[in-house]
């Protein structure tokens, strides 16, 4: 069995905790239904938040899930300016790593809320 990357991302529309932890908990379950997860299958967790987003941890809502014995990490990503392509402000982004037998081919990464146009410029 190989260890996957499943990578995705979200946004919301204000830092609040209720805002963060919806669209955390959203993105995830996305995640997990487009591939196939269960929280067994998951090495770890790490997600970043922009700058501008402070109220909560996005690993709150991985635990609200019941992903309690999953390694999670938070971190914020660099303040690059508004100005760069990748730059998306209120943005909630995630690396699992994932025990599994599917071939990278067919991991199904998820970006939602506009984060779509991350993988339109990466």
């Amino acid at each position: 069995m190989a260890v996957r990357g499943i990578r995705g991302a979200t946004t919301t529309d204000e830092d609040s905790e209720a805002a963060i932890i919806q669209a955390t908990t959203e993105l995830l379950a996305r995640i997990a239904h487009e591939n196939t997860i269960h929280p067994d299958d998951i090495a770890a967790a790490w997600f970043t938040t922009t700058p501008d987003l402070t109220s909560e941890f996005p690993a709150a809502a991985a635990r609200q899930l019941g992903w309690g014995d999953v390694p999670l990490m938070c971190a914020h990503e660099m303040g690059v300016p508004a100005s760069n392509p990748r730059s998306l402000p209120r943005c909630i982004r995630v690396l699992l790593l994932v025990n599994t037998n599917v071939p990278t081919s067919a991991i199904r990464f998820v970006y939602l809320r506009g984060a779509e146009k991350l993988r339109a410029t990466a």
